[in-house]
């Protein structure tokens, strides 16, 4: 799902990329988000996205096991 873009980041003419580290789940669901590189306007709305997202699970030796991985939401004006 793509992130809703705030009002307030559109009236602002703000874009950018913000890069978050998720940790995902062992069923793939996305477990926890932090913010790595900030736009004040546009981070809720990019952890709001990751958390909707769903991944195949990470397997180690054929189990699902838990696993950080780095994603970029990119916020662009048409």
């Amino acid at each position: 799902m793509k992130p809703v873009y705030p009002a307030s980041a559109v009236a602002a003419n703000v874009q950018g990329v913000v890069i978050a580290e998720i940790l995902l789940a062992t069923d793939g669901s996305v477990k926890s988000a932090r913010i790595l590189r900030s736009i004040p306007l546009l981070d809720e709305a990019a952890l709001g996205a990751v958390f909707q997202w769903k991944f195949e699970p990470v397997m180690l030796n054929g189990v699902p096991t838990e696993a950080y991985m780095t994603v970029t939401i990119n916020f662009t004006l048409v």
